[in-house]
């Protein structure tokens, strides 16, 4: 970063804030028996999280479509869900599965966990009643919680637990949310919660094998929240000391794109009952009740996988009336196109500025982070790492620390690192080791600035030569004509294999080989530059969270 930004960049400000005295002074801790620093500040767990928000009874803590909610009512439905969980026998450590898309019934359903000792299981709303099924029986739920579709979805799989039905209609035998959730003015269960206190089972997406229950603790998710909220106030230091006039006071509130089941949704609940902001819902993407919302609940905050906020930074520039209140728009979930965050820095200077944050659901949400005058200043890299967490960058097959400035696997140690895997220590024991996390990424540092390459498992091997998808991913969306890109290997006869992308064109856009091919040929090595391209006239398959499932584009090239 150069210029006068970088004279109050956030490293030395973030610096400044966990010192001995900081605002988010940071102190030694141990932890089965790995050494780390965590914040010395409240809240120390997710219930202390909830019952401690500086939210007014007022103010409102959900929106979905016409639907309102305050906090003052969220608690009281909190509470009698937490009464009736106790009355069914659950008790700290047992665990309750929700299986549903984002409604305000998730949020009471996580809280009334939260704040009795209980584990939440989140479930993918796009598995079919087998996955679902399984899920449940492997995490020994207590509980389930589940919308309309994932009752139906469940009907007939035996040996299920009692299961609540939010919304519509359900068959026999499954209880109605209205009767089982009677609105308390009561004290949260009377319970002892530590920060160590498993908090939830959450399980990966599975593109790449079986999902697997990655355990996390209130430390974990309490450590991300208080470092987005350390990152959010070093960038008002920063701006502060740039000398730009201090924006007036807004009411907090935060379009929420990410489905809550994913560590980033959970990271977006849990920060807005942090700030006190306002949760703003959907349950599918709709660009038009975006920007409703946006506008109706003067949302400051917009968080989503890149390919959903590419929509919200053009409701920005198109009704920039509309979103005068958004100041900020954070991706994550999947690779963030350069181009995406130039714009919003060009486009939407003095408005809004992109954030960035890099992480997995093993790593509790992001593990580095770029936003604000830095993000655009390097808008080719996940940021640096937050405090707290340690950073080391190894040879994959001898576990050797490499020199600045090549590629290697990126190691995270810190009070965001999973537990573990639920019920799985062999798979635990392959990627923990003395409290460092093996991420599965490779990516390189330099000048202090981290950049992730590829996924370990995704490196095309073209005759000898290592090509990094993520890389030739990168130099495609950098190209005007592109707006999705995939890059896989296929076989080959000679050179083992060779390297193939998958794209979709941008709006107006000519789709042209050649030239593209020639575009590439500046800025990669030859042997990386694909020589297979097909267009698609649709999006490219994805999960739910945005990751590209390559296993399926793989498929499509065969055929």
């Amino acid at each position: 970063m150069t210029g006068h930004a970088d004279e109050v960049g956030l490293g030395p400000l973030l610096a400044e804030l966990t010192a001995p005295g900081g605002e988010f002074a940071m102190v030694p801790v141990t932890v089965d028996g790995v050494a780390m620093r965590v914040h010395a500040r409240a809240p120390h767990t997710l219930r202390e999280l909830y019952a401690t928000s500086p939210a007014p009874d007022d103010r409102v803590a959900t929106v979905y479509g016409h639907e309102r909610c305050t906090y003052g009512g969220h608690r009281r439905l909190v509470a009698g869900l937490a009464a009736w969980l106790a009355d069914q026998g659950l008790r700290p450590g047992d665990r309750v599965a929700v299986a549903m898309r984002n409604v305000p019934e998730w949020t009471v359903a996580f809280w009334a966990a939260m704040v009795s000792g209980l584990v939440v299981v989140p479930l993918n709303a796009w598995w079919t009643g087998d996955q679902l099924a399984g899920a449940i029986a492997h995490a020994g739920a207590r509980v389930v919680i589940a919308d309309p579709e994932r009752v139906a979805a469940l009907d007939g799989h035996r040996g299920l637990p009692p299961i609540v039905r939010v919304r519509g209609e359900g068959p026999a035998g499954v209880v109605a949310w209205d009767d089982v959730v009677q609105p308390s003015d009561a004290p949260f269960p009377d319970v002892t919660v530590t920060p160590d206190d498993t908090a939830t089972i959450i399980y990966t997406s599975g593109t790449t094998g079986a999902p697997k229950g990655v355990v996390a603790s209130h430390r974990n998710h309490v450590a991300n929240a208080l470092n987005v909220a350390c990152l959010g106030r070093a960038n008002q230091l920063a701006a502060a000391r740039r000398g730009e006039p201090a924006a007036a006071p807004a009411r907090p509130g935060t379009l929420l794109a990410y489905p809550l089941f994913h560590i980033a949704g959970l990271n977006g609940l849990y920060g807005a009952a942090l700030s006190g902001a306002t949760l703003a819902l959907m349950h599918h993407w709709d660009p038009d009740q975006a920007l409703r919302l946006i506008a109706t609940e003067q949302l400051t905050n917009a968080s989503g996988v890149p390919a959903v906020l590419r929509d919200v930074v053009e409701l920005a520039v198109d009704h920039p009336r509309k979103t005068a209140s958004l100041t900020r728009i954070a991706m994550g979930g999947a690779p963030v196109p350069p181009s995406l965050v130039r714009r919003v820095a060009a486009e939407l200077a003095g408005r809004a500025s992109a954030a960035n944050g890099y992480g997995a659901t093993e790593t509790t949400s992001a593990v580095c982070a770029n936003t604000g005058a830095d993000y655009a200043a390097h808008p080719d890299s996940v940021g640096r790492p937050v405090p707290g967490t340690e950073l080391r960058i190894v040879d994959p097959a001898t576990g050797a620390e490499v020199p600045e400035g090549e590629v290697g696997e990126l190691c995270f140690r810190g009070p965001q690192i999973m537990r573990g895997y639920w019920r799985a220590p062999e798979a635990t024991a392959a990627v923990l080791h003395d409290g460092w996390l093996r991420s599965g990424d490779l990516g390189l540092r330099r000048d202090g600035w981290v950049h992730v390459v590829d996924r370990a498992k995704d490196v095309v091997v073209r005759g000898g030569e290592n090509v990094y998808c993520g890389e030739v991913e990168a130099a495609l969306l950098a190209q005007p004509g592109v707006l999705e890109a995939a890059v896989v290997g296929m076989p080959h006869p000679r050179l083992g294999e060779d390297v193939a992308a998958v794209l979709v064109a941008a709006p107006g856009a000519a789709p042209d080989t050649a030239a593209l091919q020639a575009a590439l040929g500046a800025t990669l090595p030859g042997f990386a530059v694909p020589g297979t391209m097909i267009w698609r006239d649709t999006p490219l398959p994805r999960t739910a969270t945005g990751k590209i499932l390559k296993d399926s584009l793989r498929r499509e090239l065969a055929g």
